[in-house]
């Protein structure tokens, strides 16, 4: 059984408590241990996420400082893992191998240069998020009290990411900026969103937007953000598959993936406190589905939508 998480924060948990053990530390969530000694075969995705506290200057290094440990720590350090820049990467895995796919949530460290886009592409980077929450001179996020969409240079972004044919995550932005770059993107993605219906949170997606990326063969990662899963924050794993069959329901059975969001929470749902404990959601799903979804859900809907 193989799986494709579309995002993680290990890399912002390594840069933000430097000499933190990689590979076995309990408090990770997504440690490489935990990623080796998993039975599963793996993509995970690993997110850049600079904090919207820092300065100008600050976020350009934290951000790099991040990619730098993803080169230096998770792909020299340890052979089994393969930078994924390409479909023919994921095509040439050996068994036993993780492929990785760097991710970059939210540009505010480019601070309106977005001809560093292209900098952060040779870098690896095949995933970006134009904000976090917060606004920026691109997009605003989902907890932006201005409330506005796109601003013209979010619209030359967006379509800088479309001649690099890369992924322009959709999770985070606020609606207003979520159609407009439902509009403007070649290759949306939402890495780790949820069904507002179900749990009526600003960071989760409205019927209408689920539905936009299943019409524009998008793709929605169910994330495991408890808040975000069930409105009581008792969250459990049949919540969470809740999340999964909502969509579905709306025609997304090629467009429902999972982006767990490990390493960025610190609530879990219940009896998923890890990486190492997915074998409760993949019995969840085989429970309920057949294998040919179970493995779309789990794997194939993901590694479909790679264009780079």
């Amino acid at each position: 059984m193989k799986i494709f998480d579309a995002h993680c924060d290990l890399l912002y948990k390594l840069w933000k408590y430097p000499g933190m053990d990689e590979y076995g530390d309990p408090f990770l969530q997504t440690s490489i241990q935990k990623l080796q000694n998993s039975s599963f075969g793996i993509i995970q995705c690993f997110a850049v996420f600079v904090p919207s506290e820092l300065s100008g200057s600050e976020k350009l290094i934290a951000a790099l400082s991040q990619i730098n440990l993803f080169h230096e720590v998770i792909l020299k350090k340890y052979d089994r893992f393969v930078h994924i820049k390409s479909k023919e990467d994921i095509e040439g895995m050996k068994d036993g191998e993780i492929g990785a796919i760097l991710t970059l949530e939210g540009c505010d460290c480019l601070q309106g240069n977005i001809n560093l886009l292209e900098t952060f592409y040779h870098l690896g980077v095949r995933s970006f998020g134009l904000t976090w929450n917060n606004g920026n001179l691109l997009a605003d996020g989902a907890l932006e009290s201005r409330n506005a969409g796109l601003s013209s240079l979010g619209v030359e972004a967006v379509r800088k990411l479309n001649m690099l044919k890369v992924w322009t995550d959709l999770s985070h932005l606020n609606e207003k900026s979520f159609w407009d770059v439902i509009e403007e993107a070649d290759f949306p993605v939402a890495t780790h969103s949820n069904a507002y219906t179900l749990c009526p949170h600003p960071r989760n997606l409205r019927d209408g937007q689920i539905t936009a990326c299943v019409q524009k063969n998008s793709m929605i990662g169910i994330t495991f953000v408890p808040a975000f899963t069930a409105p009581e924050r008792r969250a459990a794993v049949k919540d969470l598959l809740s999340h999964v069959d909502y969509v579905l329901s709306l025609g997304g059975e090629n467009s429902v993936g999972l982006g767990s969001d490990f390493d960025g929470i610190t609530e879990t749902i219940e009896h998923v406190s890890g990486f190492q404990d997915y074998h409760h959601i993949t019995n969840a799903l085989v429970k309920s589905y057949s294998a040919e979804v179970v493995h779309k859900i789990l794997y194939q809907n993901f590694v479909n939508k790679i264009i780079f």
